[in-house]
């Protein structure tokens, strides 16, 4: 009954409205004005908000409120050709927004999110994910567009992400490997949506962050989505706070599994480990490798404080395409986040700084892929010249240079490198020239939408 109340009170659209709520504001409306609404405040039985207070303040200012029946149109009824995924919330479905479901609203794809009830989640992590996204606004956490709440039924809106999450992207099967500075450029993504949580005046912990909670858009931004086992963090004298340890096997910190203790320097751990997984190609528990390499942590943890194995440590699918000094100032920046105690691993907003250098570094090899445009022969070069220049693009003139010149033959099924000249034109295509200025991409202030105003406590 308790849940249910506090359901009614800051969801009225999840029941059949009894009273029109009082226009009348109290005093308690202006103090709740200035600050975050937090999932402590709904516990607190004894909290002055009205109604009309915290409706208003969460609810109106940032989230449309949706019926079943326009998430059905939306997504043709739930259809499995619409289906994206599942996860411990439930399943997702694809969907598409336009003027006549809701006017005013801008037509754009959306993710629409259903709660399982007989799944390991469940109401309250419903409720965090609205009270938590239906507030914060920042160019690195995906958005919520709205809810629905109809009797049982528990739905949420997103914005559609392009590329999925990172888990699939970095782990799939029979896909392109990422580059070296999409790495990065995610890496630097999510970390910033790290530290704007962490450096809210009332700190928000995240405690879920694992490569399939961050999502990617067309240009691999990425956007922490998944708020439904955040924790607001300690205020004032407090140290940590005491919860029940949940999460995902291998993200979690050390402290936190033994003692229940969360702080900030607990999503640290978790994003080290995510970071390790980016540089390392590697998923954080593999059951297919042998018994000492199956837990990437303890297999990662020897290489990463010695530079000298690096190339051990880094994913090969990258064809030694990365920058060395960039991937070792990587590796000690993971080694830092995972170290056992909290104290030596370094905030978020420091993680920040040290990633975003690694974008400029510019020691990245010249790809293995080189396209030699050959120079045009001239009249005058016609007759023999040419008929030579046939016999050596099928290999025989290339025999028989290297035969002249005293040069050993090459075996049979030898590829001969060329060297680049410069009386040779030549387009190079390279990681480095894709990605030269990603870091100008990224979005780096912090931004409030309309529920985002902060008051020291």
């Amino acid at each position: 009954m308790g849940f249910k109340a506090t359901l009614r009170t800051i969801l009225p659209s999840c029941f059949k409205a009894q009273k029109t709520a009082p226009k009348r504001k109290s005093r308690a409306s202006k103090q709740f004005s200035s600050t975050r609404l937090s999932l402590s405040d709904l516990s607190n039985s004894g909290s002055p908000l009205s109604i009309s207070d915290i409706s208003s303040s969460v609810i109106g200012s940032n989230l449309h409120i949706f019926t079943l029946q326009e998430l059905k149109l939306i997504t043709h009824d739930f259809a499995a050709s619409n289906y994206l995924g599942e996860g411990g919330f439930g399943p997702v479905y694809k969907g598409f927004i336009h003027d006549k479901i809701r006017p005013g609203l801008e037509a754009q794809p959306v993710a629409v999110k259903l709660l399982d009830l007989d799944g390991t989640q469940g109401h309250m992590e419903w409720l965090a994910e609205v009270i938590f996204l239906g507030q914060l606004r920042h160019p690195h956490l995906v958005k919520l567009i709205g809810y629905c709440c109809e009797d049982e039924h528990r739905l949420l809106v997103y914005e559609y992400m392009t590329r999925g999450n990172l888990e699939n992207q970095l782990f799939r099967r029979y896909s392109i490997s990422l580059p070296w500075l999409t790495r990065i450029k995610i890496a630097v993504g999510a970390a910033k949506g790290l530290a704007f949580l962490h450096g809210e005046e009332k700190p928000v912990i995240y405690r879920d962050f694992k490569a399939s909670n961050i999502l990617l858009d067309s240009d691999f931004n990425a956007k922490l989505s998944d708020f439904g086992l955040a924790k607001d963090g300690p205020e004032g004298d407090e140290t940590h706070v005491s919860t029940r340890v949940m999460g995902t096997q291998g993200y979690a910190a050390p402290e936190y599994i033994m003692t229940g203790h969360l702080t900030t320097l607990s999503d640290v751990y978790s994003f080290g480990v995510v970071l390790l997984e980016l540089l390392t190609g590697r998923p954080v528990v593999d059951k297919s490798r042998l018994s000492k390499e199956q837990r990437l942590v303890e297999w990662a943890r020897p290489l990463l404080k010695d530079p000298q194995k690096i190339d051990r440590l880094i994913d090969p699918r990258l064809e030694g395409q990365f920058s060395r000094e960039g991937a070792k100032k990587a590796a000690a920046l993971a080694y830092q986040c995972l170290s056992h105690h909290s104290k030596f691993r370094p905030t978020m907003s420091n993680v920040v700084k040290t990633l975003e250098t690694l974008l400029d570094m510019d020691d990245i090899p010249v790809g293995p892929f080189v396209y030699i445009v050959p120079k045009e022969v001239g009249k005058k070069g016609q007759g023999k010249e040419a008929e030579d220049n046939k016999k050596e693009n099928e290999g025989e003139g290339m025999e028989r240079e290297k035969k002249a010149k005293g040069l050993p033959r090459r075996h049979k099924g030898y590829r001969h490198k060329h060297r680049l000249s410069s009386s040779r034109s030549r387009a190079v295509y390279t990681d480095t020239a894709l990605y030269r200025t990603l870091k100008n991409d990224l979005d780096s202030p912090m931004k409030w939408g309309k529920g985002g105003i902060n008051r020291k406590n």
